[in-house]
């Protein structure tokens, strides 16, 4: 028997600046029962959205005016300002040079989608979120979920807390290799 997500229990937030890959990504994550798909054109308006809506899951674009994706994650990744500090997100990129994933997950980015985005790989992402929670850390110099690899290693040398998700019972993951081409789907039977 695999293994089922509730997406019709869950909330989306994507933000990103153009309007027809808003419309892909809501086509996307209706197809796979999700009821509560909210939008925003900039990290600024996302954030806005994001402290009224409360979202599971945010899917958000590296390149957008007024407020890119990386400023719009290091802003809601301080929890001292930020109450949706642990909200998972999904950053949205058509640039996944080694660097820039390095980046996105120095910045607190639980996954990287590259674009053009497919359904499949969009599932992985969010099934690794669900299925693989991981706690969130905070160091001097970061606060997000906990780093696997050549980053985690990096922040071991550093005295860390471990924090956890407060919002009912959730909890944060990361994937170890957001390309892992060898790793089967999951796959979703329909909630019944």
């Amino acid at each position: 028997m695999g293994i089922s997500i509730a997406f019709d229990s869950m909330s989306f937030l994507v933000v990103d600046d153009n309007a027809y890959m808003r419309t892909i990504l809501r086509t996307i994550l209706s197809s796979f029962g999700a009821r509560k798909i909210y939008e925003a054109e900039n990290g600024a308006d996302g954030l806005e959205k994001l402290k009224a809506f409360s979202p599971d899951i945010a899917i958000i674009d590296w390149e957008m005016p007024v407020m890119n994706g990386p400023d719009m994650i290091r802003t809601l990744r301080n929890p001292d300002e930020c109450n949706q500090a642990f909200v998972p997100v999904i950053l949205l990129t058509a640039h996944t040079e080694r660097h820039r994933i390095m980046q996105a997950r120095n910045f607190g980015a639980h996954e990287i989608l590259r674009k053009p985005v497919s359904p499949n790989a969009i599932y992985q992402r969010i099934a690794s979120i669900i299925l693989q929670p991981r706690p969130f850390i905070r160091t001097s110099n970061y606060f997000g979920p906990e780093l696997r690899g050549e980053l985690g290693a990096a922040v071991e040398d550093k005295k860390k807390e471990i924090y956890a998700d407060k919002r009912d019972d959730a909890s944060e993951t990361n994937i170890d290799d957001y390309e892992d081409s060898s790793a089967a789907p999951v796959k979703a039977e329909s909630a019944a």
